[in-house]
């Protein structure tokens, strides 16, 4: 398979925003108890905080991190979560059926964020409460003192306050199952009103608010749309959730499911380029596509699990096992969210620990990444400065998700700083390897300086506490520099990220 692949230093989508490979942890199953905070654990740290799943986070150099929820926060009280812990009230928690002891709040949290080096994105309750309840957790959070609620912050330790700019108005608003669900009307005024009240606290706060839950809602996309009337000069972002599985195991057409994510993408830009028109809007609002991963391999068992049980604290819950295809899934949609970097200014990765997750943690055991951990670190790491609008030229295949599905899906970066180009390459055909020809325009004296690569591994095999690096990056070879061109073969079903020095 011949691949013609053209990039010019001046053809550029734009400026990335660094919140394009944030996270999101949720008050759910082992995400916070047994994930990033095991007291009595070999590995914890004096405040119970787990040093080998910190150390794996740090090496991810998050830029952000959504948090606590998720279904969760929309019936959380924020103020059960500070205070001394032997004072905490233990509470149900109805989004997923289990008892929340709260030994985790605000502060604690803070304090796990800062040593791990992510900036916080708070979200608030607008389910079961509303703007009094989030006003008020905001001036807990972020005033400096001489009030009542910050001087309360103060004398539970924190004494500097924590200064969060961005903050998710609410979450999946549009979904019946959500505690406190409203029509797209009623949420927006809400929405609006609280970003008002934010924003007058400090005019620089960054409001998100809810978008769709995913495209397959059959309010989609005209809740956007009456929820944007209400609010668009006063946010500066909606939300957009989608997760996405291969119980078909038809792996071009979950492959596929990429180019099905840019057209949600699209629509939602057009929906909120409507609106500005509409409302003669000076303000640009982005997208935050703060919930995304693979969930498919225990959904529908976990999902039959949780009706049943008896509110346990802490439950394994939806602790999927990815495999090498969906580590080349992410790395597609990563290149997707590289692409579409001018309308989507923040996403995140959900969730971070145990949950749906890149990293896995055993109770009294130890942790390890998974598959998709790889291409997401490499996003994070190599994938920061000016999106490239890069032209491929290659064979493609239909699907049920996608017609015209290129086979070798290539996304690109310009780091001026580093005086680097970043190539992130997919190949997904099934059998053919790609003859692959870079052509650099504007680039002068091209050097591969970086050559990593995953690559024929089994598509179901993983990694696991006892085969932990079963499937892991290794140094790509047979790409080279040939008379200013990039050049070399792909195997078929791999990964590559190519780092070109240039002048």
């Amino acid at each position: 398979m011949k691949a013609r692949v053209s990039v010019h230093r001046d053809f550029r989508i734009g400026r990335i925003d660094d919140r394009l490979y944030s996270a999101f942890i949720e008050h759910m199953g082992r995400a916070i108890y047994g994930g990033i905070y095991e007291p009595g654990h070999p590995q914890a740290d004096d405040n119970g905080f787990r040093k080998d799943v910190l150390k794996f986070v740090q090496d991810l150099k998050i830029p952000a991190i959504r948090y606590p929820g998720g279904n969760f926060v929309s019936a959380y009280r924020w103020e059960d979560g500070i205070g001394p812990r032997d004072q905490r009230p233990i509470r149900l928690d109805l989004a997923w059926r289990s008892k929340e002891t709260n030994q985790i709040g605000i502060n604690e949290f803070a304090e796990w964020a800062n040593m791990a080096g992510i900036e916080m994105m708070l979200a608030v309750n607008l389910g079961s409460r509303g703007l009094d309840d989030a006003r008020n957790f905001l001036e807990y959070v972020n005033f400096p003192g001489g009030t009542a609620l910050s001087d309360l912050r103060r004398s539970h330790g924190a004494i500097e306050p924590h200064g969060v700019k961005m903050w998710c108005l609410g979450n999946e608003m549009d979904g019946p199952w959500q505690i406190g669900h409203k029509t797209a009307v009623e949420y927006g005024r809400l929405a609006n009103e609280t970003a008002k009240a934010f924003k007058g606290f400090d005019p620089s706060i960054e409001a998100i608010v809810c978008g769709s839950s995913n495209d397959r809602m059959p309010t989609y996309p005209e809740w956007e749309r009456e929820v944007l009337e209400e609010c668009y000069e006063n946010v500066d972002h909606i939300s957009l959730h989608k997760y996405f599985g291969n119980n078909s195991r038809d792996t071009l057409n979950y492959f596929g499911k990429i180019e099905e994510t840019g057209r949600y993408i699209q629509t939602i830009g057009g929906v909120i380029d409507y609106v500005k028109a509409k409302k003669r809007a000076k303000n640009d609002v982005g997208i935050c596509f703060d919930e995304w991963n693979v969930w498919y391999h225990i959904r529908e068992e976990d999902g039959e699990r949780i009706k049943s049980w008896d509110w346990p604290e802490a439950p394994a819950l939806l602790e999927e096992t990815y495999n090498f295809e969906d580590a080349l899934f992410v790395a597609g949609l990563l290149n997707e969210f590289i692409r579409r970097s001018d309308r989507v200014r923040i996403a995140c990765i959900a969730q971070l620990v145990n949950v749906i997750a890149p990293i896995r943690a055993e109770k009294n055991g130890p942790a390890w990444r998974q598959t998709i951990y790889y291409p997401y670190q490499f996003a994070s790491l190599y994938g920061r400065g000016d999106a490239l609008n890069v032209a491929v030229d290659c064979p493609t295949y239909d699907c049920n998700a996608a017609d015209d599905v290129k086979y070798l899906d290539v996304a690109g970066v310009y780091s001026a700083e580093e005086g680097m180009v970043t190539l992130f390459v997919l190949n997904r055909h099934l059998t053919d390897t790609a003859e692959l020809d870079v052509s650099l325009f504007g680039y002068a004296k091209p050097e591969l300086s970086l050559h990593l690569v995953m690559e024929g591994y089994d598509l179901r095999v993983g990694n696991g506490p006892d085969q932990s690096d079963r499937v892991v990056p290794t140094t790509g070879k047979g790409v080279a520099v040939e008379d200013g061109c990039l050049k070399g073969r792909l195997a078929p079903l791999s990964y590559h990220v190519l780092r070109l020095k240039v002048q």
